[in-house]
Order: structure tokens, then sequence, then C-alpha cells
């Protein structure tokens, strides 16, 4: 494996077995399977689990790891194409990302949406340059349109508890006050599709995803049995769902107009996740979420803290997905 970059790259036998491989190095650890190796991990955008759990895994396997987060305690670095660099940042990622693969076995790179151009963002554009500049195995720890190692981890998480493949998988939009990327809803939206599970978007009005991700979704859904349907009506949406996955994301009607978006969202607060929206319709539901989740704002302390809240499982589930995928690069 020379690039873990979206779960879409991977057959489903492919993905069934990475999630053998993280069970089994669960089960029965490899402390010295990648002694010697070193893992580089860059950081453009904040991180707790993905930092930590990458880390972490790394080390349980016997290697190493540095973080660079650029413009913290190193030079600034322009992610822009043919960029006048007279401002803040020092070096390019032209230069910048192959001396750090170079120091590295492996890299895992953070970068999120600019969050101005949706068609820019769907392009990828920025992780396709970083992508062409590594010449070493490239890990995708989040970009502008997907976050396979949160998607993979909680395919892993529905596996253990045993939801099957055909049951129904809401992903629901839920408040903040700000808008958020697109890359974990449609990460998990595809998840959820390849698993073969009968899948509802749950948004308002201007929050549906791009028709080009729902349209992949639906293809990944057909070839695996399932279904992929979207909706604003809460009480048909949730109505016999297995999963209510929560997420927070921007608008698609007005991407990357601040104002509009403000405006959208304004009277949508009600959209916090409470206990009643589960009530007869959905009494057996687990409630996902990727953290971080803000309490009593998109999701009610009720529901996190009660037990239908898988949060912290999935969480967990980072170190032994990510041990697995850095195991099969690097083994």
């Amino acid at each position: 494996m020379k690039r873990f970059l979206d779960l879409a790259d991977f057959t489903r036998d492919q993905i069934q077995d990475l999630l053998a491989l993280a069970q089994s190095l669960q089960d029965k650890p490899q402390p010295r399977a990648l002694a010697g190796k070193i893992l580089g991990l860059v950081f453009f955008n904040p991180s707790l689990r993905t930092l930590a759990s990458f880390q972490a895994g790394m080390a349980r396997l016997g290697g190493s790891s540095f973080v660079i987060t650029p413009g913290q305690g190193t030079w600034a670095l322009e992610t822009r194409q043919n960029a006048i660099m007279n401002g803040a940042a020092a070096e390019h990622i032209r230069e910048g990302i192959p001396v750090l693969a170079s120091y590295c076995d492996a890299l895992g790179v953070r970068a999120f949406a600019d969050g101005k151009s949706l068609q820019a963002d769907m392009n990828e554009s920025l992780f396709r340059m970083i992508d062409a500049l590594c010449d070493k195995p490239l890990i995708n720890m989040e970009s502008a349109m997907n976050h396979p190692c949160q998607a993979l981890a909680d395919w892993r998480t529905m596996d253990e508890l045993k939801v099957p493949a055909r049951a129904k998988f809401v992903l629901s939009w839920v408040y903040h006050p700000r808008a958020l990327p697109l890359a974990v809803p449609s990460a998990t939206l595809k998840m959820a599709a390849m698993r073969g599970m009968d899948v509802t978007v749950l948004r308002p009005e201007g929050f549906a995803l791009p028709r080009e991700t729902m349209d992949e979704a639906r293809r990944a859904a057909a070839q695996a049995g399932g279904s992929v349907t979207e909706t604003a009506e809460r009480a048909s949406a949730l109505a016999g769902a297995d999963v209510l996955y929560a997420k927070e994301w921007g608008t698609t009607t007005y991407y990357g107009d601040f104002e509009a978006d403000s405006r959208l969202r304004a009277d949508l607060s009600d959209w916090c996740v409470r206990e009643r929206w589960f009530a007869d319709a959905a009494p057996n539901a687990k409630l996902m979420h990727c953290l971080p989740v803000r309490r009593n704002v998109a999701v009610a302390d009720e529901v996190l803290d009660g037990p239908r809240s898988v949060v912290k499982r999935e969480a967990f589930n980072r170190l032994a997905v990510q041990m697995a995928v850095l195991h099969r690069m690097l083994s």
C-alpha cells in the first residue's frame, strides 16, 4: 500500500482485510513490527485524535514519528500555486513536502478545505499537489472532501456493534455556530454506502451535500446492495434508524459566503440531537459523531452521556485502524 487517500480506492474485500488486521494487532500486538521506521505528520489544521492516535500507533508498532505544524515552531508554508511569496509564508510546499518526505518512511498530511470555492475543494487541488510532491507512502489525515481514517474507524465501530450491513443509517446535519468542512460528512456517506447500508441524509434546506458526492455514494450503494436518499423531514428520516451519525457542515447553496451561511443557520439551533429525537421512532439507534462535538449545541448531554452514544468507541478505533494502515504500508 503506497497511498491511503480515499476509502473508495479500495474494494470491500481489501477494507475487510484491513479491519481484520486491526483486530489482529489489537489481540496480538507487534511491538517491533515497524522498528526503525519513521512517520512524518504534517498538520496544516488542528487535531487531537488524529495527532495522538497516529503517534501512539507508530510507537505501539515500534516506530517513531515527528510532527510539523507549519508556522508554529517551523516556517509557515505557502500552499498556493504560482504565489508571489511576499507575505508571512517563508517556504513553499513544493520544497517543504519533498524535504519532509525525505526524512521519513511515510508521510501523513492534514489540510482542510479552503472554504471559498466548492469546485476547487471538490477537486482536492491542494491534496493532489501534495500527492504529486510526495515520493513516500502518503496518508490523508483529512483533506478538503475526505477523511478516510475516520471512515474506516466508523466501519469498524459498526462491525463491533454488530450493526447489520443493510441497517438504516442516518447521516444528520446538526447545528454549529459557523460553517464546517464537508470532509467528514462526505467520507461518512460514502463509507456507509460502500458497507451496503440504507442511508438517509437528513439536512435542512440549503445544506444538501454536493450532487457529485451524492451520485458517487449512490453508485457505491448500488454495488453493495444498499441505497441512498435525502430529506429535510426529520420524523421520516429517523423512523426505524439503527444509527444516527450527527455531523456539522456548511451550506453548499452559498458555499464560501460566510454571511449567507450565517443567515441560513440562524434559526436552526433546534438541530441539536436530543433524546426526544429517538422516542418511539428509533429507540435502539446508536449515536455516532467523529468528535470534537459541541455539547448542547450539536448534541445534548443526555445523548452523549447516555447508553446510545458510541463516540468514545469510535475515537478508540482510530488507533486500531490506523495501526493496520501503517502496518500495511511499512512492515
